[in-house]
């Protein structure tokens, strides 16, 4: 029987344990989590950290591994393509996902290689940070953010020079490389980011998985709270945005795999790209674009890290207004359920709720304080948007400020 480690094993994780053992191979998991709930599904655990790549190559020698997923992980995507490439498995180059993951390096690829991209700069000295913003080397809204994190997790814009060592030390915070970012913060031209996964075969990119990225602009701005479809974007707009997300992938030698895209159109109709995760999106978007499209992204990520054949066979069906949200809490508490409006209950056609009743609740600042996700399809985009754009007036999360 053939052999896959998968490295990391939380909640939304454990779909790709789950399909690959769907699809008749031995399961072994990595995470430094003991708590972490794949370990009662995959067929061998270890307590091992996914971003310790010499532990995992070990682990991946002993086991006799056929191949390797970091499904929905920044953090292990180094790893995976670390121990891939000694290995000689399926996967991406080391380099070129090294570059993808640590942001300062991802903008300093862009800059070389004629994208458009905000001035920018890489610390490891909040001193030289805070000097350089404080002599005007940035303009104006500016954003601070770690190099390696995931889930907007340590990223703070400033519209002033007020709070500059607080959106600092916040970054540095989330930083396992202890280094930040720090860039000019570009408007977008349209109401909406634009997210979601992209797959590669052959160096090819043959599914367009792009989305609408929402946010929840009465707790947290920056946080992703959810994903529609269809794009709303010309079609010269999204033209360019493929031809920008090609160019990217062949200048740095993808051969295949789920990519996980953030971009904007700025107001000069310039594409500049936020964020490119060499794995699949967390916050179940291959879920979602499996109703979408018909196809299954999680089987497809499978059979890519183990090196086998498979057919991308996309139907899109006709119509297609779905919808993702992720359920938040704008304090902390306890958890005591969640209760949906009539009105949106008639949409909502699969819920995933994380939390149990009296667990502990924090407020929404990055996505891992997610309590679940609900799914949600409609039958015109008139009904999608104005459920969207109302949506805190349909959810309602219940708290308790004590556990009795």
């Amino acid at each position: 029987m053939k052999k896959i480690l998968l490295l990391g094993g939380s909640e939304q994780q454990i779909v790709a344990i789950e399909t690959a053992k769907k699809l008749g191979f031995y399961t072994i998991l990595c995470d430094y989590l003991v708590d972490n709930p794949g370990q009662y599904v995959a067929d061998k655990f270890y307590l091992a950290s996914t971003t310790d790549k010499e532990l995992i190559l070990k682990i991946a020698i002993e086991e006799k591994i056929d191949g390797i997923v970091a499904y929905a992980s920044d953090p292990a995507a180094p790893t995976a393509a670390y121990v891939a490439e000694v290995l000689k498995l399926s996967g991406n180059p080391y380099e070129s996902v090294e570059i993808l993951c640590n942001k300062d390096k991802f903008r300093k690829f862009l800059s070389e290689n004629k994208f458009s991209t905000p001035v920018s700069r890489g610390y490891e000295d909040e001193k030289k940070a805070i000097f350089d913003i404080q002599n005007n080397f940035y303009e104006f809204p500016i954003i601070i953010k770690p190099v390696d994190s995931s889930g907007s997790k340590g990223i703070t814009v400033l519209y002033d020079k007020k709070d500059v060592k607080c959106a600092i030390d916040y970054a540095f915070k989330f930083s396992r490389a202890k280094r930040i970012i720090v860039e000019e913060f570009i408007e977008n031209k349209h109401e909406y980011l634009v997210g979601g996964d992209i797959f590669i075969k052959d160096g090819k990119v043959v599914l367009w998985g792009l989305l609408n990225c929402h946010r929840d602009y009465e707790v947290n701005d920056l946080v992703p709270v959810g994903k529609s479809y269809p794009l709303k974007l010309n079609e010269n707009d999204k033209d360019n945005i493929k031809g920008t997300l090609q160019n990217l992938v062949t200048l740095l030698g993808l051969k295949s795999g789920a990519m996980n895209v953030e971009l904007i159109i700025d107001k000069n109709d310039t594409i500049r790209l936020i964020d490119v995760g060499p794995r699949n999106g967390g916050n179940m978007i291959p879920d979602l674009l499996g109703y979408i499209f018909n196809i299954d992204v999680v089987e497809l990520t499978i059979l890519s890290a183990m090196g086998m054949e498979y057919n991308i066979d996309i139907t899109e069906k006709e119509d297609s207004f779905y919808a993702t949200h992720n359920l938040h809490s704008e304090q902390s508490g306890y958890f005591a359920g969640v209760e949906f409006s009539q009105e949106i209950n008639r949409y909502i056609f699969r819920k995933n709720i994380y939390k149990k009743k009296n667990d502990p609740v924090e407020y929404f600042d990055h996505a891992a304080k997610a309590l679940g996700i609900i799914f949600m399809k409609f039958d015109t985009i008139e009904e999608m948007d104005y459920i969207l754009n109302n949506i805190n007036n349909h959810i309602h999360i219940k708290l308790k400020k004590e556990v009795i």
